[in-house]
Formats: C-alpha cells, structure tokens, sequence
C-alpha cells in the first residue's frame, strides 16, 4: 500500500502561479509512474501530467503543456506540481497518483495509489 498526501491548493487570481506537492511519507517512488490528475465538479477525472521516477520522463495533457510542470525529488519523496498562468478553468480538486512500473498512462483505472485531494480554485 502507498500512502499519498497532497498540499498546496489554494484560492488565487487568474494568472497567478501555485506549487502543488505529493509526499509519499513511507517509502520512495523508485520504480513507479507518478500522476497528477483533476476532477471539476460535474466533470470526470483527467490526465494532468505524470512523471516517471526512474528516467524523470515527463508528460503532461495539451491544456496544461506550456503552463504546468511536473517534477521530483528523490531525497524528500516528494513530487510537485507547478502550475503558472492558471486558469478559470483550472478549478478543481487536484489528485496525485501512482502505478508500479515504468509505463505512464492518461487513464486514471491504470493508477493503483491516490491522495485525497487538494483543491484549486481560480477566479476570474
């Protein structure tokens, strides 16, 4: 079982930046895919960005690519989740992911390990 634990939302202003993080407090992330995935209200989840812990490969959905990057550190297991020019249409509860291996995935069925969430919330 990986446990994650997700921090860093927030309320800001269209255009502003925000740093999500993703500890995983009991073990390291060597040999495992990391996600970060969102989920609107009414909307299903999806694909934000994800980074493979071995290699550092990185890969990110076509709405955030330019604005948002994933990145890791290994001695603090975390993952983060940088995010600038955000978006009204940002808004939404932030998921971090895992999946053992080294293949990454958009789909969020292909992930085993979630966090609960952190909230981001952009006004106009």
């Amino acid at each position: 079982q990986v446990r994650l634990v997700e921090s860093g939302g927030g309320l800001v202003q269209a255009g502003d930046s925000l740093t999500l993080s993703c500890v995983a407090p009991d073990q390291t992330f060597t040999r495992y895919v990391m996600g970060w995935f969102r989920q609107a209200p009414g909307k299903e989840r999806e694909f934000v960005a994800a980074i493979t812990w071995t290699g550092g490969n990185t890969y990110y959905a076509d709405s955030v690519k330019g604005r948002f990057t994933v990145s890791g550190d290994n001695a603090k297991n975390t993952m983060y989740l940088q995010m600038n020019s955000l978006r009204p249409e940002d808004t939404a509860v932030y998921y971090c992911a895992a999946r053992y291996g080294y293949s990454w995935y958009a789909q969020p069925n292909k992930y085993d390990y979630w966090g609960q969430g952190t909230q981001v919330t952009v006004s106009s």
